[in-house]
């Protein structure tokens, strides 16, 4: 789904990016200097800047989105190839857009497991920001996604994961050996009315709440 409608227009290119992505590989470079060289990590700011730049839709947080992006990248590949600590289970939710049930899933995660689990979100097609009704599901329950956006589905996180649940994204998803892959079917909340929408929170919730119970250790704290 490469279409550009409704995800407004291409973002302008960084202005003087060389200068910006170089002090973002700088401080990745710091803090992943026992992993990768700076070569490595600056290729991955690169490509992120690339994947983010086709669809994000405001340049001026451009480069903060695309250094947490790669932090994430990164983060990941350290943890997935054995390079750096996994103290938690890993939990990654994965939809079309990273906008909706992803989104949903992720914050539902967060808030019933807190540090117990690293939770992670991404989208085979990701739109340009997190959808307005899945901020209004969980401010209704006093939650909202934090620092999250849309963001493409890389192998990194896939194979840092333990838990990859997808959300309608068909087979996008590459399949790694000794990953556990959970598929909920549960309706997109695209066109749907505020009660519907609910509904789809609710049992996406109740799924959440079993999918944590099984994956905290007893006597974990959520908060």
């Amino acid at each position: 789904m490469e279409q550009q409608s409704g995800l407004g227009r291409p973002t302008p290119p960084l202005r003087d990016a060389s200068a910006l992505l170089g002090r973002i590989t700088s401080r990745l470079s710091d803090r992943y200097g026992r992993s990768f060289s700076r070569a490595t990590v600056s290729q991955y700011v690169d490509e992120c800047a690339a994947l983010l730049s086709r669809r994000a839709r405001v340049g001026t947080h451009l480069p903060v989105l695309v250094e947490r992006f790669a932090d994430q990248r990164l983060g990941a590949l350290a943890r997935g190839l054995g390079l750096s600590p996994k103290p938690v289970p890993e939990v990654l939710f994965v939809c079309t857009e990273n906008a909706g049930r992803s989104q949903l899933a992720a914050a539902l995660m967060r808030s019933r497991a807190g540090a117990a689990v690293r939770v992670l979100t991404a989208g085979s097609a990701p739109g340009a920001e997190v959808s307005p009704v899945v901020q209004r599901l969980l401010a209704e329950q006093g939650l909202n996604t934090g620092e999250e956006f849309p963001k493409p589905l890389t192998a990194e996180v896939v194979t840092a994961a333990d838990v990859v649940v997808t959300l309608g994204c068909g087979d996008a998803c590459p399949v790694r050996p000794g990953r556990r892959y959970l598929d909920w079917d549960l309706p997109d909340l695209r066109g749907l009315d505020i009660e519907t929408a609910r509904s789809v929170r609710d049992a996406l919730a109740a799924r959440v709440d079993a999918l944590a119970r099984e994956l905290l250790p007893t006597g974990a704290s959520r908060a």
